[in-house]
């Protein structure tokens, strides 16, 4: 493993100073300000996720391709023996927060029966642990747990606890857990409340804890649920096709020392409830007090305390729900930077890994390259205006652009890559012709939409200057149109940002300038992106047309009939008929 992060660490180092390399080649004409040097500062603060993102996609697809069982390469502990019972007791933690009690109670209800026609019930109990704050959605939860006991009597415990004050969040609901009833089990399963998981994935999860006593966090690849929301559909084919490769890529450098991403995943409570006790951060401020994005502090405790932490990269029936528009996407976000934001107090840390200790840089790093894109798209157009000359050399700033645009998108060009490559997942993505027409609009929609989260990320950040925070608070789950009113209020800096990038394109020799126009078109229609993709018209356009498919959409397994998804209705009339329109392909039907 030393050797692997070694060579991981040889790439990115290399790729690092190459790069930053050909931009200083590229600011050369003229000579070097300090506008230069600022403009060079900035893009190195955004390489390192885009280098890290490319290697471990180019490691994730040769492992892909190369090797048998590239779970098994990656991920090397035993899987368990699946002709025994299950021997330890393992509690489902359902953690919950002025949520939509009827999806709740359909995911749990779902659960629940896989795991008693698998047999397994009785090695599980479930928790819902509630920090709702209004007493009409605490009042359903309660009558949801009493419809919950009396169908599964004698098959599970339901166990239902409300805190009256949502102390540490997340981290401190998990944590009363602990004290309360985590010595009567030897393992927890971690669960968002649009977490959902079939028996398999539950089953096999245990199973591994059981086999490898050294393993503390056993992380799920965590996929999308077929949607309705035509803002998530798309998002999730592009996180689905990046997520394999990248994971992967990561885990096997990674190893042992593997992320949390604080659910869908299974602890061992006993050192979990030992060890991974989260601080307050003493001070003032948002970035003082409790840790929000607290997942990964866990993760690398757990580590610390000698357990392993790993990834199970596979995709088997382990699901979440997507943000439904792109306001709350955004406020997902502005969450995660600021807890990651955080980290930056807990870098010193003593005894953690020095993997560990990367991983909280690079998350921090993560939120900052916004600002530092947004300050380089703007000095680099300031150098361009007060230049009299050509600041720029066209020859290797050319290379720059397309090497950065290759690392950015390498990910799901990697599963691309290999999911063409194999006739079962072409077929499960809806056919050749289709993924392509599919990955082309995913890839523009990208583009357009991470201006629009890095000018969120940068005014946040700029606020918590100024004592604002984020919070914790419910999370919008339904599909609804948005209000263009609140969208714009929500959204006019970026209009103000495009309506800026747009003025300096247009002043501009379209030969210099045509990649970076979607840098501003995605801003400058955000509030439109914004009302138009969580509208419900427009979920059923795209569900109809097909594009952006995911496989559980083509093949919808038996564990999602239960939760009744509008997506599998509509996937299912919508499904495809005639011949792939692919000549030359001699597999059947896969348009």
């Amino acid at each position: 493993m030393t050797a692997r992060r070694l060579l991981f660490a040889a790439l990115v180092g290399i790729s690092f100073v190459a790069l930053t390399a050909l931009m200083t080649a590229t600011l050369s004409p003229g000579g070097y300000s300090l506008l230069d040097l600022a403009i060079v500062g900035c893009f190195m603060i955004t390489l390192p996720w885009t280098v890290i993102g490319f290697w471990n996609a180019v490691i994730g697809l040769l492992v892909m391709r190369l090797s048998r069982d590239p779970v098994d390469a990656v991920c090397p502990i035993d899987h368990g023996d699946v002709t025994r019972p299950l021997t330890s007791s393992t509690a489902l933690l359902s953690c919950v927060r002025d949520e939509d009690v009827e999806s709740l109670e359909t995911n749990l209800s779902a659960m629940i029966s896989h795991l008693g026609r698998a047999g397994q019930a009785r090695h599980f109990t479930l928790y819902v642990l509630s920090d709702t704050s209004m007493d009409d959605i605490a009042l359903q939860e309660q009558r949801m747990i009493a419809r919950l006991e009396r169908r599964f009597a004698g098959q599970m415990e339901v166990i239902y606890r409300r805190r009256s004050e949502n102390r540490g969040f997340k981290a401190g609901n998990i944590e009363d857990f602990c004290d309360r009833w985590g010595d009567r089990h030897d393992f927890a399963l971690v669960l968002d409340a649009d977490s959902y998981m079939s028996a398999e994935a539950i089953i096999g999860l245990v199973r591994r804890m059981e086999a490898n006593p050294k393993l503390g966090i056993l992380q799920s690849l965590v996929v999308g649920l077929p949607t309705d929301s035509a803002f998530a559909r798309v998002f999730q084919f592009g996180m689905r096709l990046g997520m394999r490769s990248y994971t992967i890529g990561s885990a096997w450098w990674q190893g042992d020392c593997g992320p949390y991403w604080g659910h869908n995943a299974i602890l061992r409570i006993a050192p979990f409830k030992e060890h991974c006790r989260l601080p307050e951060l003493p001070g003032n401020g948002p970035l003082a007090g409790t840790i929000l994005s607290h997942d990964q502090i866990e993760a690398v405790l757990m580590r610390r305390a000698g357990y392993e932490i790993r990834v199970l990269p596979q995709e088997t029936g382990s699901y979440e729900a997507n943000p439904p528009h792109l306001l709350e996407f955004i406020r997902r976000d502005l969450r995660w930077c600021q807890g990651n934001l955080q980290y930056r107090r807990l870098l010193g840390l003593p005894g953690l890994k020095a993997v560990s200790r990367a991983q909280l840089f690079l998350a921090i790093l993560m939120f900052l390259g916004s600002p530092a894109w947004i300050g380089f798209m703007t000095l680099a157009a300031i150098l361009g205006m007060v230049s009299d000359t050509m600041p720029f050399r066209a020859d290797t700033g050319a290379m720059v652009f397309f090497t950065v645009l290759t690392m950015v998108f390498a990910p799901k060009l990697a599963t691309v890559a290999d999911v063409l490559a194999r006739k079962d997942l072409r077929k499960a993505f809806g056919g050749p012709l289709r993924i392509l027409i599919s990955v082309g609009a995913e890839i523009v929609y990208a583009a357009m939409l991470a201006p629009i989260m890095a000018v969120a990320h940068t005014l946040f950040m700029g606020g918590l200057v100024f004592g604002k925070t984020i919070g914790w608070g419910a999370q919008a789950r339904g599909v609804r149109r948005l209000p263009a009113l609140l969208a714009l209020q929500k959204l006019w800096p970026q209009t103000l940002f495009g309506l800026a990038g747009l003025a300096w394109l247009s002043v501009q020799p379209i030969a210099l300038v045509w990649p970076v126009v979607p840098v501003a078109i995605g801003p400058l229609l955000a509030t439109v992106i914004a009302v138009a993709t969580s509208a419900p018209l427009l979920g059923r356009i795209a569900a109809a047309s097909t594009l952006w498919r995911i496989p559980e959409e083509s093949a919808p397994p038996e564990e999602l009939t239960a939760l009744n998804l509008p997506a599998l209705a509509k996937a299912s009339r919508s499904a495809p008929t005639q011949p792939d329109l692919v000549q030359g392909d001699a597999e059947p039907a896969e348009a």
